[in-house]
């Protein structure tokens, strides 16, 4: 919400901080400012001093949790009253926030006129509370400079007097207001109620809607006048011609209005307002305000206000119990008993301390506090955040592993150290004992065991042996399996010769002492890490898909000359350097061919000069895969140029 440096001083008989140490406290206490901007004076008629100041404008980004009380300059001048240690004027402080026993406690809110014409027949428990109130002879016009030039430093368009003034109370105090056109109406009367299926509604900005019985409306007898928190109607528009209005001053269920505005796709200032929700107890005073706008800008007669309250239980008090330790141990900081009171007396909560505990009534408008833990934040922000010196808790780690984890991962470094690669299907799936509540057709029941399953990731892998740089195709799984009465965890490997499954606990008692001492003759897969280097332990798969890249070269025939190391040998050396680690399977060769010497011969005579020499080519395919992202074809595409490079160094030809 954009925020005016004047209009928000209006509230203050001190002279407000500089914006920008404005700025620097309510960032550091309260909401993010995203944007400030120094405006130029604004020319006046008038000649008032607050028409033609210079002005600041804030953008301040007030969160939902704090929208039903702060998305208004009372809101706000609030907030700034607790940070600097200011006093808001009497005169523009809220009945509803002064002590009982004060002379702006003991004033009547609804202050009256001549008894009301006016009829209000609430139909829904959507409107939890609805006030009205008929002035007559007004005169509509423009609006005084001072009103004029308040809308316009926050970027509102001055329409007229009466539409000004319920936009400037609606910012000033966060509960949005309407006025209708009496005349324009069938009758006195304003019913609260649900739309009728096909009925339509020509919104203020001249867009029809069609409106259905999901969506509240205020409407005469005859017709809707408006979309009820979202949007008026033209029907009953204020225009110049306008002499006696209805001041409309509700309050509706958040939610309701939510999903109205975004049924319809208006999304509108007073939308914003009641989806964020607003206390029911600010309408009253939010009329009061009006009314005495409306008789200072256009004059007018009042009539009495009528009202209907479906939803009184905002008036009830609340209070929130909490203990000083309790705010200590939640922020992490030393906070005294004197600073926790003198933080409180600020925000003006009305308290009562003994001993280390604390009972603070909360205000009617602070929706947001709900419980002791909300207390606590209001106290540390205000303290200061920023005061609060990090340290890290003091834990005593008592590391035990979980049995039936060490069993897994037993079970899967002996598994992978025969060579066998681990796979992870589908815990759904189309037959079993324990069906599932909601599931596609063919995975509605929980499997009965993993045998099923790896067959299945057998046969694919088998299609996919080229490309996977490996001999034969050994894999397992460990995972649960589900009994019409019990589940447990299983064990199932298979190669090409057999398929074997059973418990986890079965596998560690009766086949893991056999298999250990075939693959690792210790006493625990993890003993003497450091001598058995050639022992390969469980590492989890890559979920990132692999590249493949093909690479021939041809080599000299002969090994002669190229020490111990034949050409194929040098080639796999090379791939596994210069393949870095993203290269993950050994290098596999899929095709090996020998070109035998060519003589050079002329017209089928005999040879002139020494021929071509023999030499043989090898085709390899590498595997390139990363554990943290997604190989790219320039990534790859760099590593086989370094390894090119290596391979042209030797005299070799990359075919």
């Amino acid at each position: 919400m954009l925020f005016s440096y004047n209009w928000t001083q209006k509230y203050f008989k001190e002279k407000l901080p500089t914006p920008e140490k404005l700025s620097e406290g309510i960032i550091f206490h309260s909401f993010e400012i995203e944007g400030m901007e120094k405006l130029p004076p604004l020319s006046s008629s008038d000649s008032s001093p607050q028409a033609v100041e210079q002005d600041t404008i804030f953008d301040v980004d007030i969160l939902p949790n704090r929208a039903h009380d702060c998305l208004s300059y009372y809101g706000f001048a609030k907030e700034i009253a607790v940070i600097f240690g200011l006093e808001i004027k009497p005169e523009m402080r809220l009945e509803i926030d002064s002590p009982k026993d004060s002379p702006l406690g003991q004033r009547t809110v609804l202050w009256g006129g001549s008894d009301s014409s006016l009829v209000i027949q609430n139909e829904s428990e959507i409107c939890r509370r609805y006030l009205g109130r008929i002035v007559k002879n007004i005169k509509v016009g423009p609006s005084p400079d001072w009103l004029r030039v308040s809308l316009e430093s926050i970027r509102q368009k001055s329409i007229n007097n009466i539409v000004d003034a319920t936009n400037y109370v609606m910012y000033d105090l966060g509960n949005p207001i309407h006025a209708f056109d009496l005349n324009k109406l069938d009758s006195p009367k304003i019913i609260i109620r649900q739309a009728n299926k096909g009925e339509k509604l020509t919104t203020l900005d001249k867009k029809d809607v069609e409106l259905d019985e999901s969506i509240l409306i205020i409407a005469d007898e005859a017709e809707p006048l408006a979309i009820a928190g979202v949007k008026g109607g033209d029907k009953a528009e204020i225009d110049d011609s306008t002499k006696n209005i209805i001041i409309e001053v509700a309050n509706f269920d958040p939610v309701a209005v939510r999903k109205t505005a975004k049924k319809l796709n208006i999304f509108t200032d007073s939308s914003k307002r009641f989806e964020n929700e607003i206390s029911p107890e600010l309408a009253g005073v939010v009329m009061d305000r009006i009314s005495n706008l409306i008789l200072e800008v256009a004059g007018g007669d009042l009539e009495d206000p009528v009202e209907s309250y479906k939803d009184e239980s905002y008036k009830e008090k609340r209070k929130i119990n909490f203990s000083g330790d309790y705010v200590r141990k939640l922020l992490g900081l030393k906070i005294t008993d004197k600073e926790i009171e003198k933080i409180l007396n600020r925000y003006e909560y009305t308290f009562s301390h003994q001993s280390d505990w604390w009972e603070v009534e909360v205000p009617m408008l602070r929706l947001d506090i709900t419980g002791h833990q909300d207390m606590v934040e209001e106290i540390g922000r205000m303290y200061g955040y920023n005061k609060i010196t990090p340290e890290l808790p003091k834990i005593a780690f008592n590391q035990k592993d979980d049995l039936v984890w060490k069993q897994m991962i037993e079970a899967r470094n002996i598994l992978v150290n025969m060579g066998y690669k681990e796979v992870m299907n589908y815990t759904f799936v189309e037959k079993g004992e324990v069906e599932i509540m909601a599931g596609a057709s063919d995975k509605s029941f929980l499997r009965t065991n993993l045998s099923d399953g790896v067959k299945k990731s057998y046969e694919l892998n088998l299609k996919n042996l080229p490309l996977l740089g490996d001999d034969e195709i050994k894999i397992f799984e460990i995972g649960n399996v589900f009994k019409k009465d019990s589940e447990e965890i299983n064990v199932c490997w298979m190669d090409k010769k057999e398929i074997q499954e059973m418990s986890l606990e079965y596998f560690i008692e009766e086949k893991v002492e056999f298999l250990r001492e075939k693959v690792l003759p210790l006493e625990s897969p993890r003993q003497g890490l450091e001598e058995q280097k050639d022992f390969n332990y469980f590492r989890p798969w890559s979920v990132f898909p692999f590249i493949t890249r093909d690479i021939a070269v041809w080599t000299p025939a002969s090994a002669e000359g190229y020490g111990e190391a034949s050409p194929m040998e040098q080639l796999v050396k090379i791939y596994k350097e210069f393949g870095t680690e993203l290269l993950v399977c050994e290098p596999k060769l899929f095709d090996k061919f020998t070109k035998p010497a060519s003589p050079n011969t002329s017209q089928g005579g005999p040879a002139k000069s020494e021929g071509e020499e023999a030499k043989t080519s090898y085709a390899f395919r590498l595997v390139f895969q990363s554990t943290d992202r997604t190989l790219t074809d320039d990534e790859i595409n760099g590593i086989m140029g370094h390894i090119e490079e290596k391979v042209s160094s030797l005299g070799w030809v990359v075919r």
